[in-house]
């Protein structure tokens, strides 16, 4: 048991510890989700250093008898696969509003949220980044349903 404890201890420090890879300094375009998480969001990456960054995504829909936007902030963390195929993790948090009829009554619902996030990326020899992941939220309000599952693919502009 020892043994196996101290063997996880030192891979978990070589994944941490593995060689830096070049993660963009920016990178902006658009995530595109299912209608769960409001479907497209415009997204943003800002790089922290060799292997984390910060990543904020806004999100709004309108409809004839609603509106609503959703606003997200993650901290990841990025590890190498190979080449330029990364794995990513994170948390965060953000705010949601709703505005609209339901049922012929005004209905107004703001609330804030916890994400997770993890996902795969590829990092082209071009300035794309193009990545799947997938982002559970837990909420406090009627919008985000309390909890909330949303799968996206993402296509980033890197500079």
């Amino acid at each position: 048991m020892k043994k196996l404890f101290l063997l996880s201890i030192t891979l978990l420090g070589f994944t941490f510890a593995s060689s830096a890879q070049n993660i963009a300094d920016n990178a902006l375009g658009l995530r595109l989700g299912d209608s769960e998480g409001l479907g497209a969001e415009i997204t943003y990456q800002r790089a922290l250093g060799d292997n984390n960054r910060i990543e904020a995504d806004l999100g709004w829909r309108n409809g004839n008898d609603y509106s609503a936007f959703k606003l997200a902030g993650l901290y990841q963390w990025v590890w190498n696969i190979d080449g330029g195929f990364n794995w990513y993790a994170g948390a965060g948090a953000g705010l949601a509003s709703y505005s609209g009829r339901n049922d012929n009554n005004l209905d107004d619902d703001f609330g804030f949220f916890a994400a997770g996030d993890v996902g795969i990326e590829y990092d082209f020899d071009i300035p794309l980044l193009i990545s799947l992941d997938f982002r559970p939220e837990i909420g406090n309000n009627r919008f985000t349903d309390n909890t909330l599952f949303d799968i996206a693919l993402s296509l980033r502009y890197q500079f």
